[in-house]
């Protein structure tokens, strides 16, 4: 087996073992589901790079998720790994992937609604003209925002109007 190889295979092994990795907040989706796993690389020295981008730059959990990688590869004998935290670009919900959408609406949280392929800002003043996420539990569009803050900051409350129950929105940015 070549260097080469064997470096693409340990790549492919690091990346398959941060599907296992949690969100602290969200823990039935990933980093890699939720797109903060940027690159995994295999540096000159041996070291696997892995380059994060937290969610947002205040996010409480960076630490935590930082430690959590670290962690979960060198227990798969990935070790030596260094994780870079990349804050630019700036995360943003389109990263979310497919796989960590369906997660997060069998969960019970609607994922970022996206209008024409677009991801919608966040709206803080009410009467901006956002689409409203269906509901997670019934797929009823008939939905309304009780809060502009849920769970944690990238989450908003919401009901629905056709089974009544209440629900965590994640909001697009």
């Amino acid at each position: 087996m070549t260097t080469a190889t064997a470096s693409a295979g340990r790549a492919a092994r690091a990346w398959a073992v941060l599907d296992g990795v949690p969100d602290p907040e969200v823990p039935v989706l990933s980093v890699r589901d939720l797109g903060m796993v940027r690159s995994v690389d295999l540096a000159g020295d041996g070291t696997l790079d892995v380059i994060l981008t937290p969610t947002y730059s205040g996010c409480p959990a960076t630490e935590m998720i930082e430690r959590s990688v670290i962690e979960a590869l060198d227990a798969a004998g990935l070790g030596p790994v260094r994780v870079t935290l990349r804050r630019a670009p700036a995360w943003t919900t389109d990263w979310i992937s497919d796989a960590g959408r369906r997660k997060l609406r069998e969960y019970g949280i609607a994922p970022p609604v996206h209008a024409a392929g677009e991801a919608v800002p966040i709206r803080i003043v009410r009467g901006a003209a956002a689409p409203a996420p269906s509901c997670p539990h019934c797929g009823s569009a008939d939905t309304e925002q009780i809060s502009a803050f849920g769970s944690t900051a990238c989450k908003a409350l919401w009901r629905c109007r056709a089974c009544g129950e209440p629900f965590d929105y994640f909001k697009p940015i």
